[in-house]
């Protein structure tokens, strides 16, 4: 059975320095630091690669996240992969739980989240499910 959990989260990126190939190719390092509020009550850590274009308006990125915490009352940790374009202004996101990445009371999580910017505020809606406490 899947559930939704909603929130918001404040997310801190910061600029890590690009080896000489990287930035060559034009392609940005990040560092992600976000806290989860809401359903998923979680910190993560995590990194980004970038990468923009001569079009305005048209970028990729992907990134990892570790995230600890709690989701429908159980407590531990997953992974998540993101991967994302913008052509031309419109955005396309998958955010999705790396399979077998949950531990301890989240151990077997499988989902995927859907991220929303509006207003200059981010928030969630995460798709998952879990199998029963053993």
């Amino acid at each position: 059975m899947t559930t939704r959990a909603n929130g918001a989260f404040d997310v801190k990126l910061t600029p890590q320095a690009a080896d000489d190939g990287t930035a060559a190719a034009g392609i940005g390092r990040m560092d992600i630091d976000k806290q989860f509020h809401g359903d998923l009550e979680a910190t993560s850590r995590g990194a980004m690669l970038a990468a923009g274009t001569g079009i305005p308006n048209s970028a990729g990125y992907v990134a990892l996240e570790r995230v600890s915490g709690t989701l429908g009352g159980r407590t531990g940790s997953f992974m998540l992969q993101h991967s994302g374009t913008m052509n031309r202004g419109a955005p396309q996101l998958v955010v999705t739980v790396i399979p077998d990445s949950g531990t301890e009371g989240l151990t077997g999580l499988t989902g995927a989240m859907m991220i929303i910017i509006a207003g200059g505020k981010h928030s969630y809606e995460f798709d998952y499910a879990l199998a029963a406490p053993s």
